[in-house]
């Protein structure tokens, strides 16, 4: 056996160095006590047999890369003789520099100078079978060889795949799922480019259908997940027919519930989008046929469609998410697209309503007052308060930027009263700085969620006792729609308000459905017509005698109640005339003055009728 003659880097010899004993004469010494074979011979046998019945996949490979020896079972794997892989490139067969990174890492092992390198492998079968496969380099202690062991994980792979896919696909429909498809919205927005005839676009349908809750709960889960089935094989077909014949691939998934969204990459435009959601619509109004039952169902898509770059996963989904909710907001059963305006204005209103409260409390509101005029006199009667908000970002608001969110929130019982107190307040204070004038009064706006949600009644009366302002010079507003469908309680704060001597008014008059006989039992003292009356007085060429009419026969009726008419929106004194010689009250409009300052009123009451000819400022 000592005297066989393998070549040298053989497998023994690379895998452990021989261990020999000089004898001076350059060969090995002879066997201690007088053995019959050397023990590293026995031990390079034991070695060799080890390797090569190895399950474990192995090479060894020189200094160059190059194979040494192989064993059966990496023969086995590449699909060929071991003996054929010697002298043969371990990266080429084992293609390890098709990535460079890896590449590099497995020449630093070769030099000696990286103690160990993994990765995976995707290898070719010599009959033409793939197999993924990890492979090791490490360097053999003191023989300049490395070691490569080559382990199959193809059915390891596999049982993940199968897992994954499991775990990333919806088991109702068997469409990818919400991970699924952000894990492949995020890759789109990532890669999205121009570049290989990529558009750099991405488009998205989000749908819900119409009244599915409706299916489960009157004919169960079962059929429910049979439509949810049905439906989803019709959104794969749409998808089919109206993208992967175009440059843009289509990912249809069930993101939850009865909730899918089709996602298009490299879309071309919103004409493509618009496309597709109208041919689901259309898809989706042909009814279904489930185990006998026949369903018809109707769904609200959102789309949006932009370009890729500086688009994130969770604002394109937002943007989907609010333009389905205005899809179903403004009928179901059809399709809107992402509007930037109307997403600013709800964003807008969004800012507005987290900081409403606050705003309050921070003292960043102010009043301006619109003068109400004696129509006969042309003196100033009264004032309208009006609220005004100096927001930090977006400048000064309108109340109609705000108070409708404020009476959805409830803030508006805060701010009620604090518009209250500053204008009772204010009016004192002109009556004080003019004892020779007439005082004049100040009307306040009032929501019915004032009187639900707060003691209306005392609020006012702690009000008027702290500012010493008398109640006949407080006039409260209510819409015609509130005081018209006024009962318990708010007519029973009406009534007291209007026994404390407060003045009650109907505002916007005639824009509802206007119930006149009911007025004789409201609590009410002033009719302030709406602008839409007095704008028909407007063109006095072509004046309609209908508009006059009607005007004339509402004063009338006012007057013989007892109540006293405000015409709003006057902006001409062909309008102002016309109105005093129907006999209307007061008057209010840009014609006097749009809403100023407390200054510019007190400059107002301090000049007499005759040196202020149409107040107009």
């Amino acid at each position: 056996m000592s005297g066989t003659s393998e070549k040298p880097g053989s497998a023994p010899d690379a895998i452990r160095p021989p261990i020999t004993q000089s004898n001076g004469t350059g060969r090995p010494a002879s066997p201690p006590h007088g053995g019959s074979a050397p023990r590293d011979v026995s031990d390079r046998h034991d070695y060799r047999a080890a390797f090569n019945a190895a399950h474990l996949a192995m090479a060894v490979v020189d200094r160059e890369g190059l194979v040494v020896t192989a064993n059966p079972s990496l023969g086995q794997i590449l699909g060929t003789d071991a003996l054929q892989l010697r002298e043969q490139s371990a990266a080429d067969l084992l293609d390890l520099a098709s990535d460079a990174r890896s590449f590099h890492a497995y020449l630093e092992v070769l030099a000696g100078r990286r103690a160990r390198f993994r990765c995976t492998r995707r290898l070719k079968h010599f009959d033409g079978r793939s197999l993924w496969a990890e492979v090791t380099a490490t360097p053999v202690p003191g023989s300049g060889t490395v070691l490569l062991s080559v382990a199959d994980t193809s059915d390891r792979r596999e049982l993940q795949a199968r897992l994954r896919h499991l775990q990333m696909h919806d088991p109702v429909t068997r469409l990818p799922n919400r991970t699924l498809f952000f894990e492949r919205l995020t890759a789109a927005l990532e890669n999205s480019t121009y570049d290989d005839g990529g558009t750099g676009r991405i488009g998205v349908c989000y749908l819900d259908l119409d009244g599915f809750k409706a299916v489960n709960d009157t004919l169960g889960h079962r059929v429910g997940d049979r439509l949810l089935t049905a439906v989803a094989s019709r959104l794969v077909r749409c998808a089919d027919q109206y993208g992967y014949a175009r440059a843009g691939g289509h990912l249809v998934a069930r993101l939850g519930g009865d909730e899918f969204a089709l996602l298009v990459e490299d879309s071309t435009g919103t004409e493509q989008l618009a496309e597709l959601a109208q041919s689901v619509l259309t898809a989706l109004q042909q009814p279904f046929d489930l185990a006998g039952q026949r369903l018809a169902v109707s769904a609200s898509i959102g789309v949006v469609e932009r370009a890729a770059a500086g688009t994130t996963a969770t604002g394109l989904m937002q943007a989907a998410d609010t333009t389905l909710y205005w899809a179903k907001a403004d009928g179901k059963a059809r399709w809107t697209l992402f509007d930037p305006e109307r997403n600013a204005h709800r964003m807008t209103r969004q800012a507005l309503s987290s900081t409403l409260r606050p705003a309050v409390e921070r003292g960043e509101f102010t009043l301006e007052y619109q003068p109400l005029v004696d129509l006969e006199g042309g003196v100033v009667r009264g004032v309208e308060a009006l609220v005004r908000w100096e927001h930090p970002q977006f400048g000064t608001l309108a109340p109609n930027r705000f108070i409708s969110i404020a009476e959805e929130d409830g803030s508006i019982v805060q701010l009620g009263r604090w518009v209250l107190r500053t204008a009772c307040r204010q009016a004192r204070q002109w009556q004080i700085a003019h004892p020779g004038t007439p005082p004049i009064f100040v009307s306040v706006n009032v929501a019915v969620r004032q009187v639900w949600d707060s003691d209306l009644v005392a609020d006012v009366a702690g009000i008027l006792a702290e500012t010493g302002l008398a109640p006949n010079l407080l006039q409260l507003e209510l819409t015609e729609s509130a005081v018209m469908g006024s009962a318990g309680r708010p007519l029973q704060a009406l009534q007291a308000l209007s026994d404390m001597g407060v003045h009650i008014a109907i505002d916007d008059f005639g824009t509802g459905y206007s119930n006149l006989a009911y007025l004789s039992r409201l609590p009410v003292s002033v009719l302030k017509l709406d602008g839409s009356f007095v704008r028909g007085f407007q063109d006095e060429a072509h004046a309609n005698p209908a508009d006059e009419t009607i005007v004339e026969a509402l004063v009338q009726l006012a007057h013989r109640l007892g109540l006293t008419v405000t015409a709003e929106c006057v902006e001409t004194s062909g309008q102002a005339a016309r109105l005093r010689r129907i006999g209307c009250d007061t008057g209010q409009g840009w014609l006097y003055s749009r809403a100023v300052t407390p200054e510019r009123i007190a400059a107002m009451i301090a000049v007499s009728p005759q040196d202020r000819p149409g107040l107009r400022v």
